[in-house]
């Protein structure tokens, strides 16, 4: 097995980036989910609502910033608010975090056509993994909904579209383009993976030099029924995932990790051991 692919969201819900390799640090990949778009009232704004947010692209800075970029091809540079003002949130496990300047908050709300402040999470150490969700005492995390990096296989996802097509063939339909792997957001891809979902029953995964512990499944929301490019809803692969991955009233699709031990950088290419 191998690392076919590593992506970073820096902004939860944007659109992200490919990158050729990456620093695993305790929270997650350097660079990636430390900021997020606030509504007036402190509840954040995600693609399930918003699907504009997946046409904007959000690209780390070496220094810890953004560059922000939108299909018509306008881009805003973002320092990191060191200092900032601080500013309520209702993210779980964090009681605030820290304002960007007023020409970032501009930006985006024009693009997006409503009231926002980009926000950034200045200090990971301040929010936990749940234990409902595999955390264990110390397990750190960034803006990620419930782990810090996500891991899905190609094994998988190919295992999936033919399902997808063996739907339409049974519904008389034409048969779909197969889904981009990008519908799902993670952050690691694994090709070379001997069975579909053999990532389900992990306890531990090795990448290069970086160790992970696998906390749990990760159950699917409405975020991957959106087209990255054109924006657009449709039924899948949540219908699919329903009739071949359904357990507990959600489906599931990809996994999530913990890092363990040292800071280690990732590298497109590297090996991969699982157990």
């Amino acid at each position: 097995m191998r690392l076919a692919s590593i992506h970073l969201y820096p902004v939860k819900s944007l659109g992200g980036v490919d990158v050729a390799e990456a620093t695993v640090e305790p929270w997650g990949l350097r660079g990636d989910r430390r900021w997020l778009a606030l509504n007036p009232d402190g509840t954040y704004l995600t693609a399930r609502t918003a699907h504009r947010m997946l046409g904007i692209t959000a690209a780390p800075r070496p220094d810890g910033g953004l560059e922000l970029t939108d299909r018509d091809g306008a881009t805003l540079l973002v320092d990191p608010p060191h200092g900032g003002e601080p500013a309520m949130t209702t993210m779980t496990r964090l009681d605030k975090v820290v304002l960007a300047g007023q020409q970032a908050h501009d930006w985006l709300s024009a693009r997006l056509g409503q009231p926002l402040r980009l926000a950034w999470l200045d200090d990971p150490r301040r929010r936990t993994v749940a234990l409902d969700h595999g955390g264990e005492p110390g397990d750190l995390l960034n803006l990620s909904d419930a782990g810090p990096l996500l891991l899905a296989t190609t094994a998988s996802l190919r295992r999936l579209n033919d399902w997808i097509a063996e739907g339409a063939v049974e519904r008389g339909e034409d048969l779909p383009e197969p889904l981009p792997m990008a519908r799902f957001r993670p952050n690691v891809v694994i090709d070379g993976v001997a069975e579909p979902f053999a990532e389900d029953g992990w306890r531990q995964v090795t990448i290069g030099a970086a160790r992970f512990r696998c906390t749990e499944q990760c159950d699917r929301c409405a975020l991957t029924l959106i087209d990255t490019e054109t924006l657009v809803s449709g039924r899948e692969p949540i219908r699919t995932l329903s009739r071949h991955r359904r357990r507990d009233g959600k489906t599931w699709f990809a996994i999530r990790l913990v890092p363990i031990g040292d800071p280690a950088v990732v590298r497109v290419g590297d090996p991969v051991t699982a157990a």
